[in-house]
């Protein structure tokens, strides 16, 4: 059984600590078997968050705070129009965790795929992407944390975002590529509301295959 909360969205976005609090209390239950498997979507306004892996130099320069979390990862941000994904999923013995990584990035460039937009993967590189090879820009970031082999934070997919907040850092440490939205590869609005089922189904399908297999 695979759970679905929509903490929040557009005007009634979560604070990101609100959100990090939420994840925890979830996270407890499941680790407890109190609750199944439960994938928390929501947005956030704007904030910087850094994984443990951040540099100095790819921080803002200008004072911008930034929260520290404990995922993996470096620095990127989420705002207004980016559909933010948190899987509290517990993962089969023994932990995959980078086999876990490509689950969800699969379940991402299926999602992009039914909009007509051609994500992929990037050797080395976590997330989706999009773009002609050498030209990749970041569409979806990945960001995770296991502890009781069960999964924390997730991804992040940019919809109808501003690009602008990602001029301010060294978005997850990669300086040679840059960031796109769904509406910008489209050309017409697509809302993190509007990929809210899509995003559903797909989760819901992996996890059905896995019972299967």
């Amino acid at each position: 059984m695979l759970d679905f909360v929509v903490a929040g969205l557009s005007a009634n976005s979560v604070p990101y600590i609100e959100g990090l609090d939420l994840q925890r209390a979830v996270h407890r239950a499941v680790v407890r078997g109190e609750r199944p498997d439960t994938v928390i979507l929501l947005e956030h306004p704007s904030v910087y968050t850094a994984g443990k892996r951040t540099a100095p130099d790819e921080r803002p320069t200008d004072g911008t705070p930034v929260i520290d979390v404990d995922r993996g990862g470096k620095i990127t941000w989420h705002g207004p129009g980016q559909l933010v994904g948190y899987p509290i999923l517990r993962l089969a013995e023994p932990v995959d965790v980078v086999g876990y990584v490509r689950r969800v990035e699969g379940i991402l460039i299926d999602v992009l795929a039914e909009l007509g937009v051609d994500g992929r993967r990037v050797d080395g590189r976590s997330g989706v992407w999009v773009g002609e090879t050498g030209r990749e820009n970041k569409i979806a970031a990945i960001g995770i944390r296991v502890a009781d082999g069960v999964t924390m934070h997730g991804f992040a997919l940019n919809c109808s975002n501003s690009l602008e907040p990602y001029g301010k850092i060294v978005a997850c440490g990669i300086r040679d590529a840059g960031v796109t939205t769904i509406t910008r590869e489209l050309g017409y609005e697509v809302t993190p509301e509007d990929l809210v089922d899509p995003i559903t189904r797909r989760f819901r399908a992996e996890a059905e295959a896995a019972v299967a297999a």
